[in-house]
């Protein structure tokens, strides 16, 4: 229901403090050129208006047919033109209504018909505008609360579970693993306290708010925009509504919002761009991301560097570098830790698995579901997991990174090729490192992010795999008969038997069976051989790696006991986390959180800077972790290796290198020469014309040289004596 209520007129007029300085009233002369254009007060004596102080620096005539209510105060306002790409137009204020505003210098405010509760800043074009307000208790887009509000008013993000019950609060600066660290410790209710308390620190619950547009933005042909906060640069055009959100942007990150897009409650990270028709409510976007082609965004954070088209996103917390395209795609209540891709069709969701919508599915970095595949809630992958199309009817529990899941049939065990990208496609695999920094253009990096495939986090569930090959195959030989395990005393020594037999057996041709992979019908494990030793070399190739990185870091050019034993006395971390794309040592994390609790860290800036503490540490991590790794594959301390056991791993990742590279072209040759590829071509040269040649490939240029490098580095650094 409309309230109508009479206005009542002010004795006087009260202006914020902060806005009187270098600002006068106006002139007798000032006034009537207003008036004489058509402009109106609330006050008649226009003392409701106050412009520059500086000599010569506000000129009447550029004000027209507008209308002034509350408070208005005017910067610099002189004869000039703003230009913003095709879009040119004369300073000045023309054909809006102002209401408690103040304007910065040469200003654009054209055609705005409701301007109220603003802070606008200089050289920013407001062109076309229905209605632009902001209330005294905007929170833009923050999860805070005000003086005298009740709770159910906050705004929660109700990311990994559509139950709100790994909820967050949405802030300015948050970060993915901000988001990941709230949405996954439930249980420790002191800490969910704390995050509450340092989330509201810049809050200071005064109805005090007012709307800002920064300098140098561009808003035209928008509908309406209420408790809103635009960064500078920003460029919006032709937005359907945004309201309770801020618009992060800046000179060097520039972001942008396109037509029809409609924003509520929610945070645009720097330098993204949203556009036809895209809608996201109750969110946060990182840097340097897109949402657009139609897009839904709901109840999700979106972290740095992804792209999201066509398909809708709901209860999602999504690490850096996510793409999802095409219309049928979706996902629902998920933790995808990034560097993902969903492909067309593929359905992750619905949850509604149990009795209630609680179900969740969490993939680790580099999860790619083929096309038209769906899922079953509860499931969980490992790292850089491949999954062919299929209806996957049942829950999955994928633990071997660098795999390939195949559908067989409903009441089949699923088919998982361990190691599958390092034994087929290898090119893709070693790109990724290449591509990703190169995908990059954030200007400013808040959230680490670690794009290397072979990192910590993915060398533990490597470990794991390994000790569930050998377990397997124990089972394996036992049903068998296999002379070596039947004969064993121990559990151990049967582990042993099955070791051995792996290693000894390099072309057996047999399969395993793991029931854990899937609910009821289990996997077929296939080429577990070749899975094993492929992920024992990639184990190598890591190390020796980590090791040659940290000697050239520090000029060590050789690899020697006193170095070795120097590395020796680093801290030893055997759990990794993906903190939202950052590789950090679980222990890490539990004593973070123990000094959020004891309130040693009282806020989100303190908490990012403990992440960049352990960014700093993170090669000094890694290699300590590298030598754990080579303990495990050789079953003895780093300090009793022999010359031969140092010279075998030499040898071993030089051939990973090599094969590496060798494998990369001979992926990308298959392009162009499989006949399939070739037969829409008329000829060579039209192919050639449209494709290019495998020589045009800048990563295949740039790999070689590592290569050559790093097996250069790793026979000098590693010839231990």
């Amino acid at each position: 229901m409309v309230k109508l209520k009479y206005n009542e007129k002010a004795a006087s007029f009260e202006f914020p403090v902060e806005c009187r300085k270098n600002r006068r009233s106006l002139t007798k002369e000032e006034i009537e050129i207003l008036v004489k254009n058509n402009n109106k007060s609330d006050f008649k004596d226009w003392s409701n208006v106050l412009v520059s102080s500086a000599e010569g620096e506000f000129d009447p005539e550029l004000i027209c047919d507008s209308q002034f209510s509350g408070f208005v105060v005017i910067g610099r306002l002189k004869n000039a033109t703003l230009k913003y790409h095709d879009l040119e137009l004369t300073t000045g204020i023309y054909s809006s209504a102002l209401t408690d505003v103040v304007v910065g210098d040469d200003v654009v405010v054209r055609n705005v018909k409701y301007l109220r509760n603003y802070r606008v800043g200089s050289r920013v074009i407001l062109f076309n505008i229905q209605e632009m307000d902001c209330t005294k208790h905007s929170k833009f887009g923050n999860g805070w609360l005000k003086e005298g509000e009740e709770e159910n008013v906050r705004v929660w993000i109700s990311v990994g579970n559509e139950n709100d019950n790994r909820a967050i609060l949405p802030f300015e600066s948050m970060i993915p693993a901000d988001a990941y660290l709230w949405s996954r410790r439930r249980s420790d209710e002191k800490l969910m306290k704390r995050l509450i308390e340092i989330t509201e620190v810049p809050n200071t619950k005064k109805l005090d708010t007012y709307g800002v547009i920064e300098d140098e933005a561009v808003i035209k042909n928008t509908t309406l925009l209420k408790d809103v906060k635009i960064g500078k640069c920003s460029y919006i055009k032709g937005a359907f509504k945004l309201k309770n959100i801020t618009v992060l942007s800046s000179p060097e990150e520039e972001s942008q919002i396109g037509e029809g897009v409609e924003l509520v409650n929610g945070i645009v990270g720097y330098g993204c761009r949203i556009f036809y028709q895209a809608v996201a409510v109750r969110f946060v976007i990182g840097r340097n991301c897109q949402l657009k082609y139609g897009a839904r965004l709901l109840n999700s954070v979106l972290g740095d560097n992804s792209t999201v088209s066509c398909c809708e996103i709901l209860n999602n917390l999504i690490f850096p570098f996510h793409e999802q395209h095409h219309n049928s795609s979706f996902l629902i209540a998920t933790t995808v830790l990034g560097q993902s891709n969903i492909a067309a069709g593929a359905t992750i969701g619905s949850n509604h698995n149990s009795r209630s919508p609680d179900g969740e599915i969490i993939a680790g970095r580099g999860f790619w579901p083929g096309l038209c595949s769906d899922f079953k809630h509860n499931s969980k992958f490992a790292s850089f997991v491949l999954v062919s199309k299929g209806s996957y009817q049942h829950e999955l529990n994928i633990t071997y990174p660098f795999s390939l899941v195949a559908f067989k049939a409903e009441q089949e065990p699923v088919h998982i090729i361990p190691a599958y990208w390092f034994l087929f496609n290898m090119f893709a695999i070693a790109r990724n490192n290449y591509k990703f920094k190169k995908r990059d253009k954030r200007v400013i990096k808040i959230q680490h992010i670690e794009t290397d495939p072979l990192a910590p986090d993915a060398m533990q569930e490597v470990l794991v795999a390994l000790d569930r090959l050998i377990f397997l195959t124990r089972d394996y030989l036992k049903k068998i008969s296999e002379e070596s395990v039947m004969k064993a005393e121990s559990e151990e020594d049967e582990l042993q038997a099955a070791k051995d037999y792996l290693h000894q057996n390099v072309d057996a041709d047999f399969t395993l069976f793991d029931e854990q992979c899937q609910k009821k019908y289990g996997a077929t494990i296939l080429k577990p051989v070749k899975a094993y030793k492929e992920y024992r070399k990639i184990l190598k190739y890591f190390a020796a790696r980590s090791i040659v990185d940290y000697c050239k870091s520090n000029g060590f050019e050789k690899f020697s006991r006193d170095v070795l034993e120097k590395m020796e006395k680093i801290s030893l971390f055997t759990e990794w986390l993906n903190m939202g794309g950052q590789i950090i040592p679980k222990i890490k994390i539990d004593q973070m959180c123990e000094k959020i609790k004891s309130s040693v860290i009282n806020d989100w800036d303190n908490v990012h800077a403990y992440y960049d503490s352990c960014e700093r540490n993170y090669e000094l991590y890694k290699t300590r972790y590298a030598l754990y790794v080579l303990e495990r594959l050789y079953s003895r301390p780093i300090l009793e290796f022999t010359k031969e056991i140092w010279q075998d791993i030499v040898n071993d990742v030089t051939v990973v290198a090599t094969d590496m590279y060798k494998d990369s072209i001979y992926s990308r040759q298959k392009d162009y020469t499989d006949p399939f590829r070739v037969m829409t071509y008329e000829n060579q040269e039209e192919m050639t014309a449209v494709l290019g040649t495998i020589d045009d490939n800048e990563f295949l240029h740039v790999l070689k040289k590592q290569t050559e490098e790093f097996n250069l580095d790793l026979r000098v650094i590693l010839s231990v004596e």
